[in-house]
């Protein structure tokens, strides 16, 4: 079965927007929902949407993730349990992409979709059910979703009494591409009082997947 080809960033464009999400999110204080974890990227919404992106190395990434409102494929035990035909999400994709996939069920989570990067572009199987992806609101897809998500965060702070954060702040934050500091992060959550220091250190934490030997773009 042939896969299907995916209009997606390569996972080195992608983070600097992923990057300065979590920069936000640590000095905020909550660092949980979007943050690198070595060769692990992860996002989610706090509302039971979420996306990790494992860097394999060798040019190779799995992105895999769930939307608990649409994902409409049901793979392995969702299947079961929800009395859903099954999607096989890993039909004709290499042994490499599974791992991730059964590292989430293994963590108690459902699995909306799968997605491998080789050869500079993003594959999913062929399915027909809408996979939620779109939904999850990732971050890093696109620079507007990236200040759109920065700007909620910031702007409803305690103090700030709705203000938006500085526009070319934010795109500066995002154009350093994690290699943020405590400069970036001030520049962009203004007398909030939050903990800009945590917030570029966890930036940086985007970096270290470089050193694991994954090219960056």
């Amino acid at each position: 079965m042939e896969l299907v080809a995916l209009d997606l960033p390569q996972p080195g464009r992608m983070r600097g927007r992923w990057a300065a999400f979590a920069a936000v999110c640590a000095a905020r204080g909550w660092g949980d929902g979007c943050h690198a974890d070595g060769s692990v990227w992860h996002f989610d919404d706090g509302g039971g949407n979420w996306a990790d992106l494992h860097h394999l190395g060798d040019g190779r990434a799995v992105l895999v993730g769930h939307d608990h409102e649409y994902s409409d494929t049901y793979w392995a035990t969702a299947a079961e349990y929800f009395q859903e035909p099954e999607t096989d999400l890993l039909a004709g994709a290499p042994s490499w992409w599974e791992p991730p996939a059964r590292a989430a069920l293994d963590r108690g989570l459902w699995v909306g979709f799968v997605y491998g990067f080789s050869g500079g572009t993003w594959w999913r199987a062929a399915y027909e059910p809408d996979d939620g992806f779109a939904s999850v609101g990732l971050p890093a897809t696109d620079d507007d979703r990236c200040r759109e998500l920065v700007r909620e965060f910031v702007q409803d702070a305690p103090g700030l009494a709705g203000a938006a954060p500085d526009a070319r702040a934010v795109d500066a934050l995002i154009a350093a591409d994690a290699a943020v500091d405590e400069a970036h992060v001030v520049a962009v959550i203004g007398p909030t009082g939050w903990d800009a220091a945590a917030g570029a250190a966890a930036a940086r934490e985007f970096l270290r997947a470089d050193q694991t030997g994954t090219p960056s773009s």
